[in-house]
């Protein structure tokens, strides 16, 4: 049993919004599919990590699913800036049962635990909070991975965010609070992009160990996470 993740897949097989129109996407659904056939069976779990499909309604990301579905492990998704499609996890839950997708699920003021290690987080936002939205935005955020990281209790907590929580000289202050009130250890992200992804930060910085993994920066591979 092996944990993963990787963020980004901006699946649009029901839709039609194309990723390989950008650089280095080309062919991207089979790389991912075989890179993930390759490294994971069916007793491990995936994270990833927001920008799940294009679809902009449950019904049109359904084919995203259905393909998710289809490949070895359990799969957590998390909500992203381009997941038009998400609504209440009552009704997305509801939806994956009605359509047989199994091994899917969500990962939204909760955790998942694997082997003894809670998986936590929440998409967050940008840095550059100031506006009244950005800054109500932000504050629930924070709630909903405070909520996550509290389900966790006193196990071992890896934290998951779409939104980076450290780029480029700026940094998104009350998360990283959080993630060291809760002795995190480990966060993993995703969002950035092409030229984007050279202003992430990834390394140890005061005791937690960040790691990009939006799919173009891991070259479409899930990535292992030791637990």
């Amino acid at each position: 049993m092996a944990v993963f993740t990787i963020g980004d897949t901006h699946l649009s097989l029901g839709s039609s919004k194309p990723m390989d129109i950008f650089s280095g996407w080309d062919n991207y659904v089979c790389r991912l599919e075989e890179n993930w056939r390759r490294l994971i069976s069916d007793e491990d779990t995936v994270v990833i990590a927001g920008d799940v499909s294009w679809g902009i309604s449950l019904e049109e990301a359904k084919q995203d699913f259905v393909f998710l579905n289809s490949l070895p492990g359990k799969k957590i998704l998390m909500k992203g800036n381009h997941d038009y499609w998400w609504t209440t996890v009552k009704k997305m839950t509801e939806f994956l049962e009605a359509n047989g997708l199994n091994t899917l699920s969500f990962l939204f003021n909760n955790c998942h635990v694997v082997d003894g290690t809670a998986l936590c987080g929440t998409r967050s936002w940008l840095f550059d909070v100031g506006e009244p939205h950005d800054e109500k935005v932000m504050n629930r955020e924070l709630g909903r991975l405070k909520m996550s990281l509290d389900a966790a209790g006193d196990l071992p907590k890896i934290a998951f965010l779409h939104y980076p929580p450290l780029c480029a000289g700026a940094h998104a202050e009350g998360v990283l609070e959080l993630l060291h009130q809760y002795g995190v250890r480990r966060c993993y992200y995703g969002h950035l992009h092409g030229a984007a992804i050279r202003r992430a930060f990834q390394g140890e910085r005061d005791g937690i160990e960040f790691r990009l993994v939006s799919a173009d920066s891991v070259d479409f591979c899930p990535v292992k996470i030791s637990i």
